[in-house]
């Protein structure tokens, strides 16, 4: 089995973290968001990792390549036309088995049960309360998919897609965003996989879905945060300071400088970071920022940036740089 990474996008929602880094790299509980996903998808013993890029993809396989040693290949999409415009670029490398996945969330699933599913597709979903904003899937009395329908205007079923899709052929998939292609099946002018799995779908193939026990969305600085909170609740990291107060459950790299701070709950502190005479709580410092005399909370201080002064609430891009 092969895993596909879609990492194309430009992460407008990220910005201003993402003027200067690819979404998929923003650190979140010390990690990027693609290690948190990629850290999942491993017990699976993918056969290798697809990237495709787009914005800044050479920091992407750069990253990918230093990390992991793991075959791997990588494609780009030029034009950011959609979800199967980015799929289909991966038709030649491609073969057998794929898992897609896009990671622009942290989630817990079961990966084992896909070696023995007799389902040409498997689409992981979880129930939400709102689901006008995600793609739905509506089941039959035996669970196969009938209907898979993207951001409904009305509400046909609570069945969210989170971005997590198994295909036992991945030519069925590739024949179905052929045909999307030729009827123009477009959702703001982008491609989305919603249809290219409906085709599949009235095709006759048999679509099932599976459950994810935890789905934490890292699309905007809110939710990024939120994220933060929920690995960091599930991380073990027993980091100290002589000169500081680590307040759990917070992350602090080996080798970052913690000096006279109060640091936590709830902060990341990234690789090489400095924070002295400071409080950072609620918070992810990413590497190489500088936080002096200065009280952080509910924020987010990009690679390299420097915060210096009095109380604040930031959301501040790599290599900035703050006084008060």
């Amino acid at each position: 089995m092969d895993v596909i990474f879609p990492v194309a996008g430009l992460g407008t929602r990220l910005r201003p973290l993402t003027w200067s880094k690819p979404k998929p790299l923003v650190s979140v509980a010390g990690k990027p968001i693609l290690e948190h996903v990629i850290d999942r998808v491993s017990p699976a013993n993918p056969d290798s990792f697809v990237f495709i890029t787009g914005f800044l993809g050479e920091q992407i396989e750069s990253w990918a390549r230093q990390t992991y040693a793991l075959p791997m290949e990588f494609v780009e999409q030029p034009q950011m036309l959609g979800q199967t415009d980015a799929i289909i670029r991966t038709r030649e490398l491609c073969k057998a088995a794929g898992l897609i996945l896009f990671p622009d969330m942290v989630f817990e699933a079961d990966f084992t049960c896909l070696a023995s599913t007799d389902a040409d597709a498997v689409i992981y979903t979880k129930e939400v309360d709102d689901p006008s904003a995600f793609g739905v899937v509506v089941t039959d009395a035996d669970g196969r998919i009938t209907t898979f329908i993207e951001k409904p205007d009305t509400p046909v079923s609570n069945q969210a897609v989170v971005g997590i899709y198994y295909f036992g052929h991945m030519p069925d998939l590739y024949d179905a965003i052929d045909e999307q292609m030729e009827r123009k099946m477009m959702l703001k002018n982008e491609y989305f996989i919603a249809d290219a799995i409906q085709i599949m779908i009235d095709r006759g193939k048999k679509v099932i879905t599976a459950p994810v026990t935890a789905w934490e969305d890292c699309g905007n600085i809110e939710v990024l945060l939120s994220t933060n909170r929920y690995l960091l609740d599930r991380t073990s990291n027993d980091a100290d300071r002589e000169r500081a107060l680590i307040i759990p459950p917070s992350f602090i790299a080996d080798d970052a400088v913690v000096e006279d701070s109060i640091v936590g709950p709830y902060a990341s502190i990234g690789a090489g970071s400095i924070v002295r005479d400071a409080i950072v709580r609620d918070a992810i410092v990413e590497s190489g920022a500088t936080i002096e005399s200065a009280i952080l909370e509910h924020s987010v201080v990009g690679r390299g940036a420097s915060i210096n002064g009095q109380p604040v609430e930031v959301r501040v891009g790599d290599n900035s740089v703050t006084k008060w």
